[in-house]
């Protein structure tokens, strides 16, 4: 009889335990996510947050003040005269790099792509720029463009006299430009030789049959099948053109004038050279959001421009 009381249950109480196979999964997942959302938070949400406060402060750090100026920092933005120039510097590298970059790329996937004798050595020798210091790459070249640099020598055994590559407005957007594709173009190769050889040998087959030359296979066949690849380089290569600084910090100073004033060396000018920290913190806002507004315009695209199989 106690045996049965015990076993006995109230009515209107649940009998399933609380930690389910369900809720258990669930928990599992969340902490294999814990220290990426941790590091989300304390290393990107924070820091946002803290230069928008920023932007509305300003902060002289050698006067040690900190003084709340409200959307003064804002007004400075769109009255300042070289704004625009800097804006526009930034557009010129970014569609240089982006435009050189992914082309030069592509090219190169699609000669390494070949089934050639040796051709893994030519594919170890277009990366490993990328694995080289971003400082020594840019200090070597800062040589090479000199007036009496490697690459005016090389021109005078042909009778051409070089200009000054680095202190010239025509040539020193041309010549940083160059030099950060050099230096990364072998990434985005990478990653297209591995979109290459994912695509199926027998459409090229059936194309071939039906008399289909090689340039329309590689536009018909090719681009579509590695479009997402595309996208995703876009995207890599965009935002990081956006973020150039040391290669602007060694080679040109932002100079001559503001001609390779791009926007991040803009920031740290007025934030560490200037010290205008408050304004500085705006520029930073200025960034992210043009960052923010292109990378969802190419999400957006990949609606009409990218095609993935079913």
């Amino acid at each position: 009889m106690a045996v049965a009381q015990e076993n006995a249950r109230p009515e209107g109480r649940s009998s399933s335990p609380f930690w389910t196979i369900a809720r258990r999964d669930s928990l599992a997942g969340f902490l294999f996510i814990a220290p990426q959302l941790i590091g989300i938070v304390v290393f990107v949400l924070i820091p946002l947050g803290l230069v928008f406060w920023y932007s509305l402060h300003e902060w002289n750090v050698l006067a040690n003040t900190f003084t709340y100026t409200g959307a003064q920092n804002y007004r400075m933005l769109m009255e300042d005269e070289n704004l625009l120039e800097v804006l526009g510097a930034t557009a010129i590298f970014s569609a240089g790099l982006v435009i050189f970059n992914l082309s030069l790329a592509l090219l190169l996937a699609v000669l390494l792509n070949q089934k050639l004798a040796g051709i893994a050595v030519f594919r170890t020798l277009f990366f490993s720029p990328v694995v080289v210091s971003l400082v020594a790459w840019t200090i070597v070249w800062g040589f090479l463009l000199q007036k009496n640099g490697g690459i005016n020598g090389m021109l005078l055994t042909f009778g051409i006299e070089g200009p000054n590559w680095l202190r010239e407005e025509t040539t020193a957007m041309i010549s940083v430009i160059v030099v950060q594709v050099f230096k990364n173009v072998g990434l985005n190769m990478i990653l297209f030789l591995a979109a290459l050889q994912g695509v199926p040998k027998e459409l090229y087959e059936a194309a071939r049959i039906d008399g289909a030359p090689a340039f329309k296979q590689f536009r018909r066949i090719t681009l579509p099948l590695i479009s997402p690849t595309i996208l995703l380089t876009s995207i890599i290569t965009i935002v990081g053109s956006l973020q150039v600084f040391a290669q602007i910090a060694v080679l040109t100073q932002g100079g001559p004038g503001l001609s390779t004033t791009v926007l991040v060396y803009y920031l740290y000018q007025q934030a560490f050279q200037f010290h205008f920290f408050g304004y500085g913190s705006t520029l930073s806002i200025l960034l992210f959001a043009i960052v923010a507004i292109l990378t969802f315009a190419q999400w957006q695209m990949r609606k009409r421009i990218v095609f993935y199989e079913s």
